[in-house]
């Protein structure tokens, strides 16, 4: 997988682009439902690229929500094996029972987020929160 996400980084194209193949090799290489990029900011987080049954219900919106919010404060993963009991949860796809949210840190900051969704509750182990953390240091070069 990291092999053919530092092809995708390698390509001549916007970043766009870039991102939605991205998300493509991570979704389809490790058997996800849905994968989504995202930009953090001050005051936003907003998809910059996805794959997956469809888009994100909140392609952007304000940093203090949503699972990810607790990434970017904390700069560590969250795993949530039953969305619907975390209040937090801010919906993608109406059918998603478990999500992984992974930091993608430039300089110790969190400029980015990679988010993982299924449609089954505990979906996501120990060894797939290793494989994306890798795949984030992998893609930083998308955030720099």
């Amino acid at each position: 997988m990291l092999d053919a996400l530092a092809a995708v980084l390698a390509r001549e194209c916007v970043r766009e682009e870039r991102a939605r193949d991205a998300a493509r090799v991570l979704r389809t290489t490790g058997g996800f439902r849905w994968v989504g990029l995202y930009d953090v900011t001050g005051r936003e987080i907003a998809v910059i690229g996805w794959d997956g049954p469809g888009p994100p219900a909140h392609p952007r919106f304000p940093v203090g929500q949503g699972l990810s919010s607790a990434v970017v404060a904390s700069g560590e993963p969250v795993v949530v094996g039953d969305v619907t009991s975390d209040p937090r949860y801010l919906t993608t796809l109406g059918s998603t029972r478990s999500e992984i949210v992974v930091p993608v840190r430039i300089r110790g900051v969190v400029r980015g987020l990679i988010d993982v969704e299924s449609e089954h509750v505990d979906a996501f182990s120990e060894e797939d929160c290793a494989l994306l953390e890798r795949c984030a240091e992998s893609l930083a070069p998308l955030w720099q």
